[in-house]
């Protein structure tokens, strides 16, 4: 019976999973740790000090209300208004007093993925991708449902639960959203490292990515 007792105390957690600076809470997503810290119903004593010193962008705490004022003048995109918007998962191009807000000229690409194929899950299935602009400020960010099952979530080191992807974006909408961002209306034939409205794009395994993404990107265009 204490042997059952202190199994039951024991909490098992991904290092992918996000933890309150303030409280050590471990949350099952960054969503779960913006709710946690801002949202409608969240932990009073953690909302206090985060009110103060915390980003709402990155939701990092900062040592003091000077350093957040500092901190967000970098978090931020150089409009100010984009960044607000990144988190959120709308950033698009934006017309500000009938100016045009170009897109980000460098984006990096990250993917977990989950197993699939039958019960060793050995076949690599996209399950969630998320893109940073060289301000390190998220500009988009989504669960992406496989297009077949998974059969071996690779928890451990993906930190993505079976419920994640229950509601996930499709595959084929989560590509036409991360191929707007990166070609930014710019039509494939006039790609251009420089002078160009389309992202450089930067990564590891980006070969990987972009085939499980089933996405072309000139290889001009990336490094």
């Amino acid at each position: 019976m204490e042997h059952f007792v202190e199994h039951m105390r024991t909490s098992y957690h991904s290092v992918h999973e996000p933890t309150c600076r303030i409280c050590k809470k471990h949350c099952r997503s960054f969503e779960s740790l913006r709710e946690h810290l801002i949202g409608p119903l969240p932990k009073e004593a953690c909302k206090r000090i985060f009110s103060n010193q915390g980003c709402k962008f990155c939701l990092v705490i900062l040592n003091n209300p000077d350093a957040l004022r500092l901190h967000q003048e970098i978090c931020q995109l150089p409009s100010g208004v984009l960044a607000q918007l990144a988190n959120l998962n709308i950033f698009d191009n934006l017309t500000i007093d009938n100016v045009q807000i170009r897109g980000p000229q460098v984006v990096a690409l990250a993917c977990k993925m989950v197993g699939g194929g039958g019960s060793d899950g050995s076949l690599d299935l996209c399950a969630r991708v998320c893109l940073i602009d060289e301000y390190e400020s998220i500009i988009y960010h989504t669960y992406v449902k496989p297009p077949t099952p998974a059969t071996n979530y690779r928890y451990q080191t993906t930190g993505i639960r079976a419920e994640y992807l229950r509601e996930a974006l499709p595959l084929s909408q989560a590509q036409r959203k991360i191929q707007d961002l990166l070609y930014n209306r710019e039509p494939m034939r006039k790609l251009r490292p420089t002078d160009g409205k389309a992202s450089i794009l930067v990564g590891h395994t980006l070969d990987c990515d972009l085939s499980l993404l089933q996405i072309n990107y000139p290889a001009t265009m990336m490094r």
